[in-house]
């Protein structure tokens, strides 16, 4: 054969060939088995709801305040010629102690003055008295000197008034807020002389929205506290302290009874006593400081607690039916803390929810659940597997 003709054959042949046996062997391979797909469904983490009895706390806060305050005012007027140690901005000073002395010159003079006229009024009406009973005297001029002595003695009592004026003092133990008058002024009276405050028992006013009250059970507006009541809802105040983090125990006595205008909402009287623990051991509680409260509730409370998580939107809640079938549940919700949310309908204890986000939930979708993937897997480990070569 010529070389031309043998090229022409045997190229063909080597393309050819070789696809020829591919396929041949293609068709002499057996078929992979096939396998069914399987759609699954979204898998799940359930919980299971439980009914629990909670005992609610109200947070508020507010400023600690004095329950008595006194601005301080000359009654007399006359030049200070005595001040109290004690009376300085922060300085404490006990029950009757002297605070400060205007000069009392003039008010003893007038003192001197009034006893001597209250005994010249009484020799008068004495007098006329013996006389009017030997009947030398007129009625009228009895009762002139009757007069005159009534006001006489009247006079004594005012001039040893202002004796006493001036002397500044108060009928409680306290401490001075300012001082605003010094030794040598001269003062009128109604003169600012200081600012002081009783240490006995300070003050927090506690603002307290309608949702809070249904927690708390205040004293009824108009009432306060006995003093040897002890049933009024308990408050933990507290507040940072060099650096440091210090509670005080209080007691609500009392309700202010009205509603703010503005903020809506009702305020409530926490009372401290001793704030500066003058009379025992404790960290002080300053006058003026602000501290966060938490009210103990009254009752507690029947409720469902799930994670705040689970909660979709503002009250709807993801329920997985027996079916595993979603059903899309609005709950009532009481109230929310900052892990979890109280619910009181909507649910029954026993149902499960899905604590998993779902991107896309609708009412009769199916999903797996963990718990009973859990089971599954469990039955099939447990079922007997037959040896080869086993009848």
């Amino acid at each position: 054969m010529k070389p031309v003709y043998r090229r022409w054959v045997l190229t063909p042949a080597l393309i050819i060939v070789p696809i020829a046996i591919a396929g041949l062997l293609s068709t002499l391979k057996p078929e992979p088995p096939k396998k069914d797909t399987e759609n699954l469904d979204m898998l799940v983490d359930v919980m299971t709801l439980e009914q629990t009895s909670e005992t609610f706390k109200v947070s508020s806060q507010g400023t600690v305040l004095p329950r008595t305050q006194t601005l301080l005012s000359a009654e007399v007027s006359g030049s200070i010629v005595g001040i109290s140690p004690n009376f300085i901005a922060g300085g404490v000073f006990e029950k009757g102690e002297v605070l400060m002395r205007i000069d009392p010159t003039n008010y003893r003079v007038a003192v001197d003055k009034a006893e001597a006229l209250l005994s010249q009024r009484q020799i008068e009406f004495d007098g006329a008295e013996k006389l009017r009973s030997q009947g030398y005297r007129a009625e009228s001029e009895y009762a002139s000197a009757a007069a005159a002595l009534a006001s006489a003695k009247a006079e004594l009592v005012s001039a040893r008034r202002n004796l006493e004026r001036t002397y500044i003092r108060l009928p409680y133990e306290g401490m001075v807020l300012s001082k605003e008058a010094d030794l040598g002024q001269f003062v009128n009276p109604g003169t600012r002389l200081g600012v002081t405050f009783a240490t006995d028992v300070a003050e927090v006013r506690l603002p307290l929205t309608d949702h809070d009250l249904a927690f708390v059970d205040l004293p009824r507006a108009g009432t306060v506290r006995d003093e040897n009541d002890t049933g009024e809802p308990q408050v933990r105040l507290s507040a940072m302290q060099k650096g440091k983090k210090v509670e005080w125990l209080a007691e609500i006595v009392r309700s202010e009874g009205v509603v703010d205008q503005r903020s809506h909402v009702t305020y409530v009287v926490a009372s401290v006593t001793d704030p500066y623990q003058l009379h025992a051991d404790g960290t002080p509680l300053p006058i003026g400081t602000f501290v966060a409260a938490s009210i103990d509730a009254a009752t507690s409370v029947d409720t469902i607690r799930v994670p705040r998580g689970a909660l979709r939107g503002a009250n709807e809640l993801v329920v997985v039916n027996d079916d595993n079938q979603l059903d899309l549940r609005t709950v009532e919700i009481l109230t929310s803390d900052a892990e979890h949310t109280y619910i009181t309908g909507g649910v029954s204890p026993g149902e499960r929810i899905s604590i998993t986000v779902i991107e896309a939930p609708s009412n009769g979708m199916s999903v797996r659940t963990s718990d009973r993937l859990d089971d599954e897997e469990l039955d099939s480990d447990t079922q007997p597997t037959l040896d080869v070569g086993e009848e």
